[in-house]
């Protein structure tokens, strides 16, 4: 740590204010983002705080940190921080990152963060000029990170926009029997169907329910396999799955079946609860009770992906309503879930065209995972002051 760092307390480097109670939030619309104890749960069109800026969860079991870029609002119960001495507010957010102020409790009944706790909390402040140089290089991880998000977004909608025309809606085949102009490459559109069969499918096309195109693997009750010794692998449950974080995942041994073993990019499928069908991007785990991975000989990941995908809002639907014992999904009703099947010389152009957005999406979030390995790594030294702003630089550039 350098010499000009000063010693400090949190009281007196930023103010915790309260945010306002606000029941007319859209979730959908609105000009400025709304922010919760855990994040962002909507928008409305007055803001609270009119420049950017970082909300501190204040009640719930979870209380996240957030940064907001632009002007927004906070509802009561989250803080939002104004700087005193003149700190970079993005240095700030990943100070409080970094001291982990977003985990402190005060034992009430409902976990809380107060700000009499945050206050008497010391810090290492750096010079004005060496914070905005740790946020430049934090916020570039975290920046390439988001970017790598929206474009899965866009490259999201592209595949499932590709799959429902050509495998759900039939649109070269029904554009060729209403007599209008091929909107593919001429040697992809003569591969499709000129009509539909007495079934409504493309001529030649099959269907079959969706448990036989894959293996559907339910996971182990993990209980049974608890650590021993020094390694361990950490259980992935519904809630690893959601966050892609294994951090606090329950240990288990690493003596459990091969194919209970989850690996990056492997597909799974949680039948229980919300419901969620994804291409894991975390470290390797083992697969626990009410996830499938899912695994085929036959085709693709991608095509049983989009498959889920386009029958999730029903599986979502009856494990709402409860419809079941414990809301979730039955085997039976994979079995009542039809898929069309085309011939091998649609699903190889398939391949290239589809796969290869999947593969990108799969790309990119591994990119990601290092990125945000590097900035986990990085965070604690630069706020220490144990790495140098040039070091840290190399390190970024050499992962880019």
């Amino acid at each position: 740590m350098s010499e000009h760092w000063r010693s400090s307390t949190w009281g007196e480097e930023i103010s915790l204010e309260y945010g306002k109670s606000n029941r007319t939030y859209n979730t959908e619309k609105g000009r400025f983002r709304v922010y919760g104890s855990n994040g962002p749960i909507g928008w409305t069109d007055t803001a609270l705080v009119n420049e950017p800026g970082v909300v501190l969860g204040r009640k719930g079991a979870y209380r996240g940190v957030q940064f907001s870029k632009t002007p927004f609002f906070v509802i009561d119960t989250a803080y939002y921080v104004k700087p005193k001495n003149s700190n970079d507010i993005k240095w700030l957010y990943y100070a409080i990152i970094s001291d982990k102020l977003g985990e402190i409790d005060d034992g009430s009944p409902i976990p809380s963060t107060t700000r009499s706790a945050v206050y008497v909390r010391e810090i290492d402040v750096p010079p004005i000029k060496e914070q905005k140089a740790i946020a430049s290089i934090l916020g570039s991880l975290d920046d390439k990170i988001d970017l790598n998000r929206r474009t899965n977004e866009t490259l999201e909608a592209m595949a499932r926009a590709l799959f429902r025309d050509w495998f759900v809606d039939f649109g070269p085949t029904r554009a060729k029997m209403a007599g209008e102009a091929p909107y593919l490459a001429p040697e992809l559109w003569e591969l499709f169907p000129d009509g539909l069969d007495e079934e409504g499918k493309p001529e030649g096309w099959k269907t079959e329910p969706l448990d036989e195109t894959a293996t559907f693997l339910n996971g182990l009750a993990l209980q049974k396999y608890p650590a021993t010794g020094d390694t361990s692998l950490p259980a992935i449950k519904i809630v690893q799955l959601r966050s892609e974080n294994t951090e606090t995942a329950d240990p288990v041994s690493p003596d459990i079946p091969d194919d209970y073993i989850i690996e990056q990019n492997d597909l799974l499928f949680s039948w229980s609860g919300s419901l969620l069908c994804k291409f894991w991007n975390g470290q390797r785990g083992a697969l626990n009770q009410h996830l499938f991975k899912v695994t085929s000989k036959r085709f693709e990941p991608w095509f049983i992906y989009e498959w889920i995908q386009f029958y999730m809002p029903e599986f979502q639907a009856i494990a709402a309503a409860k419809a079941t014992t414990m809301g979730h999904i039955q085997r039976r009703h994979l079995t009542e879930s039809l898929v069309t099947i085309p011939p091998a010389n649609i699903m190889q152009p398939a391949n290239k065209a589809i796969g290869s957005l999947i593969e990108q999406i799969q790309s990119n979030n591994g990119q990601s995972r290092t990125l945000a390995q590097l900035r986990d790594l990085l965070l604690p030294k630069l706020m220490s002051g144990e790495i140098s702003i040039r070091d840290a630089e190399k390190m970024v550039e050499d992962a880019a």
